[in-house]
């Protein structure tokens, strides 16, 4: 069998990628929050020109699957005029922003996103994955999600603006802190060598980028209710355009913020229950990863979603189950994890999808029939 194929790349409004069920189209809410009329014009979009379903992904960006080629170029219009994408592509493709999700409108992560977000011109060529965090809450939120240029709190409640991989960063007042981000994307794009990512030569950069510690981060919330509104889990990250268009109208949601956990934040809302979504804190389905894997993705083997729902609520959440060993899902460490290889599956404790498996061409029946084994 081939090797899984790493594009190295990941898809765009204007750049779609091919997939099993037809074009993957990503879009960048802007700050992460979309307006009550944009999330409904989107799953409007969705189901007229694609196959109607929408992912949310681990940067807090929403994908919609199965665009038809001839229908790209209508979706890219129906998406302008919601002001979901940029009418310049580049600037589309530097939109790579992960902001902490509870900002109120003027507050300092709102006005310091803002900035960033208005000045994405001036950014250097950089590779397609390297992104940027706007975390200067309290307690950072997204230490754990991937960023290269981080703009966090310190522990007596200043700026700092930190490189990835490196534990201090540089501190700053609020309204330094755009300039810093720009000037250490510009030392990155000098000094990278063949590097993509900060972390890798994030060790070159001098003391006065290792100024000061961030505060301590807090854990991520949970489903259920939070600050203003509620938080409403997405299973695997996948919901059906009719289904996001009914909880918005159903709840009254007047906005809608995705953020990187694969949850939503409704605003405002105080009661949520709909089928297909978690309302639920702790629901073992929340704490377990799953790709489209086959058909869907022509690099799967396997089918994964029914299998991954069966095991959910018997291993206690901490399972990833990979379609193949690329592991899109859930690109890091997980106490389970099933790579998908020839029609079987392969288990890795503690480990990646492409770690050394400890056991090898388990069926999905085995698996269901002796859960031991996980």
């Amino acid at each position: 069998m081939s090797e899984p194929v790493v594009k190295g790349w990941c898809p765009g409004a204007y750049r779609p990628m091919m997939s099993g069920d037809g074009l993957i189209v990503r879009v960048r809410p802007r700050l992460g929050r979309l307006s009550r009329a944009q999330v409904l014009g989107l799953c409007e979009a969705a189901a007229t020109h694609s196959g109607g379903i929408i992912d949310l992904t681990n940067r807090a960006n929403l994908q919609l699957r199965g665009v038809a080629e001839d229908a790209h170029e209508p979706l890219l219009a129906q998406l302008f005029a919601l002001g979901l994408v940029d009418a310049d592509p580049e600037t589309e493709s530097r939109r790579n922003l992960i902001v902490a999700p509870f900002w109120q409108p003027g507050d300092l992560i709102h006005r310091i996103a803002a900035e960033l977000s208005n000045r994405l011109h001036e950014l250097p060529d950089l590779p397609a994955k390297f992104g940027f965090s706007v975390d200067c809450s309290v307690s950072p939120l997204l230490a754990g999600e991937s960023a290269d240029i981080r703009v966090e709190r310190t522990a007596t409640g200043g700026i700092l603006v930190r490189a990835d991989g490196r534990t201090a960063g540089r501190a700053v007042a609020p309204e330094e802190a755009v300039d810093t981000v720009l000037a250490l994307a510009h030392w990155f794009a000098t000094n990278r060598g063949e590097a993509r990512r900060m972390a890798v030569v994030s060790d070159q950069l001098g003391e006065d980028w290792a100024q000061e510690f961030s505060a301590p981060p807090r854990p991520r919330p949970d489903a259920g209710p939070h600050a203003d509104g509620m938080m409403v889990g997405v299973p695997f990250g996948s919901t059906s355009a009719p289904a996001l268009a009914a909880l918005v109208e159903q709840t009254g949601a007047q906005a809608v913020t995705v953020t990187p956990w694969r949850l939503l934040h409704l605003p405002g809302v105080a009661h949520v229950r709909r089928p297909g979504f978690i309302t639920e804190p702790g629901d073992p389905l929340l704490a377990t990863h799953a790709c489209p894997g086959a058909p869907l993705c022509p690099q799967g083997t396997v089918a994964t979603r029914d299998l991954a729902r069966a095991l959910a609520p018997r291993v206690g959440g901490g399972l990833h189950v990979s379609g193949c060993a690329k592991g899109c899902a859930y690109p890091r460490p997980a106490p389970r994890t099933l790579v998908g290889r020839e029609g079987a599956f392969d288990l890795v404790r503690e480990g990646c999808s492409w770690d050394e498996p400890e056991l090898r061409a388990l069926s999905p029946d085995t698996l269901l029939n002796r859960p031991e084994l996980l």
